[in-house]
């Protein structure tokens, strides 16, 4: 027998001009929601965002797109029009959720006022993202994904130990992203006090406050011993430098492997591994029994580690080290997930076949359910594929 999926039944209307709603969105999508999502005559800006197929812009093309948005009807509205705000309308009326990522100037200029729909229907749960909020005094300004991580203080704590060079922005869209989860979150919240006592509301999600509250160590060294983290190369920002956990193998691949002086157990591992091929030279002598002799040492140490690594590939070492408890991960280029033995067997990469174009391998949910299930990828729609099918069913059921 089939297992529900957690949102089946749920009705979820999307208007977003930037990832944060459309990742939102996304998320309902792999629990089981319907998602409709609305988008502009020439179609939401992620169709116009590369890389395309094949290197040929358009809007059906959009490797962007296809992420984002695979499983959501699309349906064309023109909400520069009265038709367009009607249709709207309509569609709002069968919402359970709304989920709207647009600027605070633009639901202005199209006389989206979302108080007064939330007052309108009192069942409905809107969650509004937004740069900033959408009060305040920054709530009118410009954003994009690397001025929230800077505006958040998350940036300044991103980059390398050479403090020479600026701040490096992390891939993936990683502020609008965390938006995401946590408008996820709030409108669960929002349908668990629904189910209490029949009343929906408005959401303000602030992707800026988002990414606030996700800096790591940097929040807590400031509000307790006041102390300003410095950025580290492949490793959390701390006050003072710590040493680097980044090793290259043979292979010219790389391990991440933080070297614990001060735990004994992870200490003899490592120096066993390393005699056990005769590379521990000194590091099994009594000496070392003492964690102030290893912490003096530990620049020469740190040397005789890196030699152990360059003589075997990566592979191995990542093998061999978790199987003597080790924390040591390889580092993987986003190419080579395709090929890991691990995530293969959880069978994480799905075929989605996307028309016109063949089969694809796409992620799936990064959850496992016993008595639930989780909907596989599924191609994105092509721009207004459902448009008479969705403006049909809400103009029948009103």
């Amino acid at each position: 027998m089939a297992l529900p999926s957690p949102y089946e039944g749920l009705s979820v209307l999307e208007l977003a001009d930037d990832p944060s709603g459309e990742m939102t969105g996304l998320q309902f999508v792999n629990l089981g929601a319907d998602v409709i999502k609305v988008e502009p005559p020439g179609g939401a800006p992620s169709r116009h965002s590369g890389p395309f197929v094949d290197d040929q812009p358009d809007p059906d093309r959009s490797l962007a797109y296809w992420y984002y948005n695979g499983g959501k009807r699309s349906v064309v509205v023109d909400l520069e029009s009265d038709d367009g705000r009607a249709q709207l309308d309509q569609l709002i009326a069968a919402a359970d959720v709304f989920v709207i990522a647009v600027h605070p100037r633009r639901l202005q200029h199209l006389g989206l006022d979302l108080a007064a729909i939330s007052a309108a229907r009192p069942r409905l749960i809107i969650v509004s993202i937004t740069d900033f909020g959408l009060t305040g005094p920054w709530a009118q300004y410009q954003s994009s994904d690397l001025v929230a991580l800077a505006t958040s203080g998350l940036l300044n704590t991103s980059g390398y130990d050479d403090h020479t060079i600026p701040p490096i922005r992390p891939g993936g869209n990683q502020a609008y992203h965390t938006a995401a989860s946590f408008a996820h979150q709030a409108v669960l919240l929002g349908l668990l006090q629904r189910q209490r006592d029949g009343s929906g509301g408005l959401i303000d999600v602030s992707i800026q406050e988002a990414c606030g509250v996700t800096v790591e160590l940097a929040n807590p060294y400031w509000f307790y011993p006041r102390a300003l983290v410095q950025r580290q190369t492949c490793r959390h920002a701390q006050p003072v430098p710590t040493q680097s956990a980044i090793f290259q193998c043979a292979d010219e691949r790389y391990v991440y492997f933080a070297l614990i002086l001060a735990d004994p157990k992870p200490w003899n591992a490592l120096v066993q591994w390393m005699a056990s091929q005769d590379l521990a030279i000194d590091l099994a002598d009594p000496a070392y029994d003492e964690l102030q002799f290893r912490q003096d040492n530990f620049a020469y140490i740190q040397d005789l580690v890196e030699v152990f690594f360059l003589l075997q590939d990566s592979s191995t070492a990542y093998l061999e080290g978790q199987r003597r408890g080790l924390p040591i991960g390889v580092l993987n280029a986003p190419e080579d997930l395709f090929d890991d033995e691990h995530l293969i067997a959880r069978e994480f990469f799905q075929p989605v076949d996307e028309p016109g174009y063949g089969t694809v391998r796409l992620p799936t949910a990064p959850y496992r359910f016993s008595t639930l299930s989780t909907v596989p990828p599924q191609p994105a729609a092509r721009l207004g594929e459902h448009s008479v099918e969705l403006l049909g069913e809400t103009e029948a059921a009103s």
